[in-house]
């Protein structure tokens, strides 16, 4: 039989399927085996065969069809799972089941009366109100019997394994195999690499896009910030009932972090043949992200007790979360981050031949990953820390920053790099290891300078603030603390650092945008504690610095002065209506650019995106612990709020919810807080800034510090200009390296820490994210595409 024939085939069983009206036995094998006897057919002629209007047909017309192709194709994987799948033509049929499952499941969950189907338990297969005990795995919900099929099916021989066997007639039982020994890649926990094996991927392959479908239930419930709401599908796989757990987890973990997408470096030859292993480290990446996620969300806090015992009975029910925190052999860890650096640094690795590298795509899936092994294993965090690798991790994220900065289809992107810093910010030691000097040289169209990650730092965090769209007004308070966090321990700052960061102080406080939203002195209040925590703790090294904060003593001096009668107010807004965004406008020295560097560039038209839920403002997002003498921690304890948080009901941005109200536990999507704005623009007129409220903050400003290091130096340099007829800048600066303020400057303060907390708000925006991405990479095949998801809205830019 040709294979347009057996398409013909499937396709007229297909059709017979949505025309029969009486319901088709069970029993009536001849019919069933269309949908999957055929050995030609593909996963993209599954989908094309099976239009979107038929199965939905199918389901308002003959439900009873529908149930039982379900029921038929579980049954077919639960017997190849058993048997091993020995034959050709018995791996041929399992591959069209998860085709076809793959196919029919989002149908079915988009439509609230079939959810709870695959959770019954079939009639006449098993459990008719039987004895309670009763083991048979016939009394299974359909759901389990498919998870754990599945599970199974991933470690066949000769089908997603390597064999083992003996001698030409010794079998494997599947019931016997010790799935420990069929781990598919050497890692964490298993030395032995397995032979590469193209077919094995391909099914594997496969199988996983099967398993990626049944979690993708969340998909089509709303947003919601009840946190115990969980995913029925990922607890059960992730349960003690499969026992493949260990195993599977440890082989998608290994599979990704040992790739190697430029293979045995032959220039092009990606081109040549195509990469099975990339589309399962694809799959294998957006399996673990989706699994990873803490029973119901809620902060996860992993116990202490070096015994793994003591742990089994504490540990998190979800057995890859528990696994993942319990990570905890050094060569391990290397492994991992080792893995997840080389890939991230992939895309950015330039060549001389253009595209002669792969470049892999999925580098929003592996910032997933890396920030759920940071969050559920703070062992992995600080060997993170402990050595420079965690810079091979900064350049990506820095690279990819400012690559999105100006695609509004990128916002996640941005958000995802942006919290993975902030978690990072929190621990003195990243600060530490920003002082090491950047010669690597990324292709990025930012100014050019000689000096420090650090300096990269604060000049990609000011080429989003001042060039990015709109929409990421948001992180700038994010972006902000990050800097505070750091600044202590910065041991010298570039002079383009130093003029960048005095550029954006130039920019925070001029009067229109201090006044024009009840946030926004905030941006100023963290500007000024960097500079403090600078001049305070690292004076010695930051000539640069203090050169800068000289030059530019007017700002200083104007926020002093700041005027706050009701005059000076209306004017200050109405000169806002007339000036251009003061933001955007850089100084003229920008244009030398990195070699090789591309502008960042808006979304095409036509892209698609996802929207976001609200991310909770920096104060929700952080808790203040306070650095003692020693160097230890002390979390501070929540009474003085930040100068008038609780006046800040402004209208909040679209993905902030107001850090003033609490407000956690509303969740807006994109859409909505943009319908929001249209419909009430009294939503900005609720706030107006009064005299009372200019006054409240600006006696808070901590300016003394900068302004007493202002009074001694100004005069000393003013003097060595006149004595000397000096213009040159690096006489000056010579004459600052030598100064010393000891003694002059009040007493140092305490240094102040913003670390990243858990709560709600970011484990549903790490939802909505994250199955934004898997919707929007899983093109071939359209797994979700035009099915009614309701996580989130997908929008063309």
């Amino acid at each position: 039989m040709g294979s347009t024939d057996s398409k013909l085939n499937f396709r007229k069983a297909v059709i017979q399927l949505t025309t029969k009206t009486q319901p088709v036995e069970a029993t009536d094998d001849a019919f069933w085996d269309q949908f999957w006897a055929d050995t030609s057919t593909t996963v993209q002629d599954v989908f094309a065969l099976v239009p979107a209007a038929e199965i939905r047909a199918v389901r308002e017309e003959s439900p009873s069809n529908l149930a039982t192709l379900c029921y038929k194709a579980v049954e077919k994987l639960v017997q190849g799972a058993e048997s091993g799948c020995p034959t050709e033509k018995e791996r041929q049929a399992v591959l069209n089941c998860a085709r076809v499952l793959s196919r029919v499941l989002p149908y079915i969950f988009e439509d609230q009366d079939w959810r709870g189907f695959f959770w019954s338990t079939v009639p006449g297969a098993g459990r008719a109100g039987t004895d309670e005990l009763d083991e048979d795995d016939g009394a299974r919900p359909l759901a389990e019997s498919l998870l754990l099929a599945v599970a199974d099916l991933l470690f066949c021989p000769d089908f997603t394994v390597h064999s083992h066997r003996r001698g030409p007639d010794s079998v494997e039982s599947m019931q016997s195999i010790d799935s420990c020994e069929y781990i598919w890649e050497a890692g964490v926990g298993f030395a032995q690499s397995p032979p590469l094996n193209y077919i094995h991927d391909l099914n594997r392959t496969e199988i996983l896009r099967l398993l990626l479908t049944c979690f993708s239930e969340a998909m089509y419930l709303p947003p919601s910030s009840d946190s115990s709401v969980t995913n029925p599908w990922v607890t059960f796989f992730c349960s003690t009932e499969n026992r493949h757990a260990l195993p599977l987890f440890t082989s998608l973990l290994n599979v990704v972090c040992a790739y190697d997408p430029v293979g045995y470096g032959i220039p092009y030859n990606h081109l040549l043949f195509s990469d099975y292993r990339e589309q399962l480290v694809e799959q294998a990446v957006q399996i673990l992200i989706v699994t990873l996620e803490h029973d119901g969300g809620l902060p996860h806090r992993p116990p202490s007790p070096s015994s793994i015992e003591e742990q089994e009975s504490t540990g998190p029910e979800n057995l890859f979360v528990n696994y993942l925190s319990r990570i905890h052999r050094e060569e391990d860890f290397d492994f991992v981050l080792k893995g997840l650096a080389r890939l991230l640094n992939n895309p950015l690795t330039q060549t001389y031949l253009p595209h002669s590298t792969k470049k892999i795509q999925f580098h929003q899936e592996l910032l997933v990953l890396f920030w759920k092994l940071c969050d559920f294993n703070k062992k992995f965090l600080f060997f993170v820390l402990k050595s420079s690798d965690v810079l091979d991790m900064l350049v990506p994220i820095l690279y990819y920053l400012n690559d999105a900065r100006a695609d509004q289809s990128r916002v996640g992107l941005m958000h995802i790099g942006v919290f993975i810093l902030l978690l990072l910010s929190g621990e003195r030691n990243f600060g530490v290891r920003l002082n090491k000097p950047y010669s690597v040289h990324v292709p990025m169209d930012i100014p050019v300078f000689t000096g420090t990650h650090a300096d990269l730092l604060i000049v990609v965090f000011h080429k989003i603030i001042t060039t990015g769209h709109q929409r990421l007004q948001p992180l700038f308070d994010c972006l902000l603390t990050i800097i505070v966090n750091v600044s202590p321990y910065l041991k010298s700052l570039s002079m383009v650092a130093a003029n960048k960061l005095l550029h954006l102080l130039e920019a925070f406080s001029t009067t229109w945008f201090l006044f024009s939203a009840a946030q926004n002195h905030h941006l100023v209040f963290f500007l000024l504690e960097a500079f403090n925590n600078i001049i305070q703790y690292q004076f010695d090294g930051n000539c640069n610095l203090v050169y800068a904060i000289i030059r530019k003593r007017n700002v200083f001096h104007q926020l002093a002065n700041l005027p706050s009668d009701a005059a000076s107010i209306q004017k200050a807004l109405q000169r806002k209506r007339k000036s251009p965004d003061v933001i955007s406008r850089t100084s003229s020295q920008e244009t030398v650019s990195m070699e090789g560097s591309h502008p960042a560039v808006p979304a095409e038209p036509g892209t698609l995106k996802t929207s976001l839920v609200a991310i909770p403002g920096i104060d929700k997002l952080t808790e203040k612990s306070q650095v003692s003498e020693d160097g230890t921690m002390v979390s501070v304890p929540k009474t003085d709020p930040q100068p008038t948080e609780q006046s800040a009901a402004a209208g909040t941005s679209d993905t902030e919810s107001n850090s003033g109200r609490d407000n956690e536990d509303v969740f807006y999507t994109e859409a909505e807080m943009e319908r929001r704005r249209r419909s009430s623009a009294s939503s900005t007129s609720l706030w107006a800034p009064t005299p009372d409220w200019v006054l409240s903050w600006k006696c808070k400003l901590p300016l003394q510090t900068i302004m007493r290091l202002l009074q001694v130096l100004v005069p000393q340099v003013e003097k060595i200009c006149i004595d000397k007829g000096l213009t040159d800048e690096s006489e000056i600066l010579k004459f600052l390296q030598h100064g010393t303020l000891v003694g002059l400057l009040p007493v140092p303060h305490p240094i102040l820490i913003r670390k990243y907390q858990p709560n709600a708000g970011t484990a549903m925006w790490f939802r909505t994210y994250m199955w934004g991405v898997i919707y929007l990479r899983n093109v071939d095949p359209p797994i979700w595409y035009d099915t009614d998801v309701r996580l989130f809205e997908i929008q063309r830019m």
